[in-house]
C-alpha cells in the first residue's frame, strides 16, 4: 500500500556559517541523517542537503540546509547566499577561542548583505569535548544575547540540542516569514 504524503507548504534556506573545522558538516549530517559524522571531510564552497520536517500546525515544510566552507577564499561565493537566506546557524567551537571571537565578523559580514528578517541562532559545537573547552556557556549565552538570537549548545557526535536548535530556528523562521507568503519560497 502506498503512503499518501502531505504537500510541501513552503521551501525554506537555511545557511551554517562559522570558521573551518568547527563541525558545520558534522552538525548538518546529524540533524539531516540523525547518525554519527564520524570525520567529514573539509566542505570546498558550498553544498547542501534537504530535509521535510513537519511541526505542530500539521504543514511540511522543506528545509534546504547549505553548508558553507569556512576558508576565507570562499567568503566572496557564500555571501552571495546571504540575500536568500531565511535562517543562519553561526557556529564556534567551544575548544577554538578564536572561532568564537570571529563570530562577531560574521555577523558584520551578514549585516551588510542579508535580509532585516533573517533569523539567526547561536551555535556552541563540540560540548562533548568538556575536558578541552576553552569558551564558557556563560560568555556564549552573553554574546547571543547581545546581538538578540537564540543560543544553543550541541554536540554534532552525541546529537546532544542539534534537532532541538535546528527546531527552534524553523519556527522562528515560519513565524517571521508567514506574514508574507511572498518571502517564503513556493512549489
Amino acid at each position: 500500500r502506498m503512503e499518501i504524503k502531505e504537500p510541501v507548504h513552503k521551501i525554506y534556506k537555511i545557511l551554517l556559517l562559522g570558521d573551518d573545522n568547527i563541525g558545520k558538516t558534522s552538525i548538518l549530517i546529524r540533524y539531516v541523517y540523525d547518525k554519527d559524522p564520524e570525520r567529514p571531510i573539509s566542505t570546498i564552497g558550498l553544498d547542501y542537503k534537504l530535509k521535510d520536517v513537519q511541526l505542530n500546525d500539521g504543514k511540511i515544510y522543506r528545509i534546504q540546509i547549505w553548508d558553507t566552507a569556512g576558508q576565507d577564499r570562499f567568503r566572496p561565493i557564500i555571501k552571495n547566499y546571504y540575500k536568500r537566506s531565511h535562517g543562519m546557524v553561526l557556529i564556534y567551537d567551544v575548544t577554538d577561542k578564536n572561532t568564537f571571537e570571529n563570530i562577531r565578523n560574521w555577523i558584520k559580514e551578514i549585516k551588510l548583505v542579508a535580509s532585516d528578517k533573517v533569523c539567526i541562532i547561536l551555535v556552541a559545537n563540540k560540548i562533548d569535548a568538556e575536558e578541552r573547552r576553552v569558551v564558557t556557556t556563560e560568555e556564549g549565552k552573553k554574546m547571543a544575547e547581545e546581538y538578540n538570537m537564540m543560543f544553543f549548545e550541541c554536540s554534532a557526535k552525541t546529537g546532544e540540542n542539534v534537532h532541538n536548535a535546528f527546531d527552534e530556528l524553523i519556527k522562528k523562521i515560519i513565524e517571521n516569514y508567514s506574514q508574507n507568503d511572498k518571502n517564503g519560497t513556493k512549489l
